[in-house]
Parts: structure tokens; sequence; C-alpha cells
């Protein structure tokens, strides 16, 4: 991958040139790129702060960031990993859309998966005979055993329901027609 640094207000030398190259080059493991591909990289100085900017065109995608810090080296740091999460949601989204040749083509499955995952087993079976009882019986009893959800039949529709505990607070209920 070339990489095309211009600096304003700022000479670039040749330890921040370094610097930026070697950052950059960390991300040629998750592209297949080719040797035509061009980061344009531009580096600002304000009074009292550093900017850098981050252009990186690849076939599916154009990649882009940007950071303004105090010091131009970690404003590079924090550069590279804007770059490295706008990747991995990228990669989800075409993960998503079942559209797995296109994923593969944008990024390298083996950084992303570097640890197997091993297929999902079943670790335990139980079975319950659910118990005729209120809501807030349902939810009192949830919350005694420490569960997340509890199974119970319903005393007034008479029909089995699973009431949940919610992750941005309160109580779900799921009933079965």
């Amino acid at each position: 991958m070339k990489v095309n640094i211009v600096g304003k207000n700022i000479t670039v030398t040749p330890g921040i040139s370094e610097k930026i190259q070697k950052k950059l080059n960390t991300l040629a493991k998750y592209f297949i790129i080719g040797e035509d591909d061009t980061a344009n990289v531009l580096v600002r100085t304000y009074p009292t702060k550093q900017k850098i900017e981050v252009t990186i065109p690849t076939k599916h995608a154009i990649l882009r960031a940007e950071v303004i810090d105090d010091d131009l080296y970690s404003a590079i740091d924090k550069v590279v990993d804007k770059l490295e999460d706008q990747i991995r949601r990228q990669k989800t989204r075409l993960t998503r859309k079942n559209k797995e040749s296109l994923a593969a083509a944008f990024i390298d499955h083996e950084i992303f998966n570097e640890y197997n995952e091993e297929e999902d087993e079943l670790v335990k079976t139980k079975s319950i005979v659910p118990v005729e009882m209120s809501l807030d019986e349902a939810i009192m009893k949830m919350e005694l055993l420490g569960h997340d959800f509890f199974i119970y039949t319903d005393d007034e529709t008479e029909k089995i329901a699973v009431v949940y505990r919610r992750h941005n607070g309160g109580y779900g209920l799921i009933e079965t027609e």
C-alpha cells in the first residue's frame, strides 16, 4: 500500500513519516491490499493541537478517520484504532447481510477468527412442570431464584407464559397462543 503524507503548517519529518507508515501497514492484515491502493494522510498543526486525517479507498468502501490531540504520535495511534473499528463494523454489516463472499474479499477472516469457536453444544437439559400462578408471583419467584427468566402457567389465561428481566430494566412477558 502506498501512503501519501501531506503536512499543513508542519514539516513532515522522516520520523513522523515512518511512524505513520508503520501504523498504517498494521491495517494491511485486515485487507487484501494491492500495490496500487493508496492511503492519503493529511497532518495539520494548530497552535495547541495536532490533527491527522486518513482516507483509504478500497474496492468496497472508503475508510476515513480523523483525530485531534495534543500529541501527534498519540493522534496517529488513535486514528489507526478508529480505522480498525470501522473495519470491524464493516465486516459485521457484510456478514449480517449474508454476503460472505463480499466480506471475504474485503477482510481477511482469519484475523477476526483468531480463536476457534467451537460448535455450540448442549450442556444441560432440564424438564419443568409450569405451575399456575399470577404474573406478580412469577416475578417474585424469578427474583428469589436469581434467574433471568421464569416459565409458568398464567392463572388468568391458563396458558404457558415466560417472564424475563430486560437488560435496560423492567420485565418482559412472552405469552403463548
